[in-house]
């Protein structure tokens, strides 16, 4: 990813509303779809500047890795804990350790090997054990954000199930969210697109836009698992290690 790119996730994942809204959504999927016991061990793979560890807290004992030594050097000062090096697929600790929850969120979009790191993930997780993942939706949404994220794809519904049942996961629910403002989303991309350029979206707009907007994108939190969105902006998916 590009440094301008990482700099902005440090300056805006504390309030902008959507790092805000998908904190929110993801610990209500963690509750609902990972069995966790008591005093989980968590980890976050690719933390970044460590914007979700707080959240992750909730749930158990957690560690983290990161590949870019500033955001690791960031998310340690943020959370008050060691940030490990990590590059996937191969490149990570943990090879004696299991942990009950592994989250990865909006990380596998950038990774060559997506099945690969998924595979080296798995053998991180305890038998049973849960992989939280989130990813950018829909490849006909590309456009310069993914540029200058330096993702690799876009995933629809059915490429990411295949890539977890390719890595030996049991997929127990997979869905579209950001799905409420989709419309507007995609009338910006496509005036982005008409103005050949922009569009990239990094700072959160102005007060009170940026609470509305997070209310909004907030309520997917209390419908996602009881109803599916037909199309959004990002997908998730709860993925479990078969029991041994």
């Amino acid at each position: 990813m590009e440094q301008e790119a990482y700099q902005s996730l440090r300056d805006q994942q504390d309030e902008h509303w959507w790092f805000v809204g998908r904190r929110r959504i993801v610990a209500n999927l963690i509750r609902r779809f990972a069995a966790l016991p008591a005093r989980a061990k968590v980890l976050e793979a690719g933390c970044g500047y460590g914007g979700n560890l707080a959240m992750l807290d909730e749930f158990g004992e957690v560690s983290a890795f990161e590949f870019d030594e500033n955001a690791r050097t960031h998310a340690a000062e943020l959370s008050r804990k060691p940030i490990a090096y990590g590059k996937l697929p191969d490149d990570i600790g943990w090879a004696d350790e299991h942990f009950d929850l592994i989250a990865m969120l909006d990380v596998l979009e950038h990774i060559d090997d997506d099945v690969a790191s998924l595979r080296s993930l798995k053998e991180r997780l305890s038998s049973g054990g849960s992989l939280l993942i989130t990813v950018p939706a829909l490849p006909w949404l590309w456009s310069d954000h993914d540029v200058l994220h330096q993702h690799k794809r876009r995933y629809t519904r059915t490429m990411l199930r295949q890539r977890l049942h390719e890595a030996g996961f049991e997929v127990a629910e997979c869905g579209y969210f950001n799905a409420l403002l989709f419309p507007v989303a995609l009338a910006q991309r496509l005036l982005s697109r008409m103005r050949r350029g922009g569009g990239s979206g990094h700072n959160a707009p102005v007060e009170p836009l940026n609470r509305a907007l997070t209310a909004v994108f907030s309520l997917e939190r209390k419908l996602l698992g009881r109803f599916k969105f037909p199309i959004g902006l990002s997908l998730f998916a709860v993925a479990r290690k078969p029991h041994a």
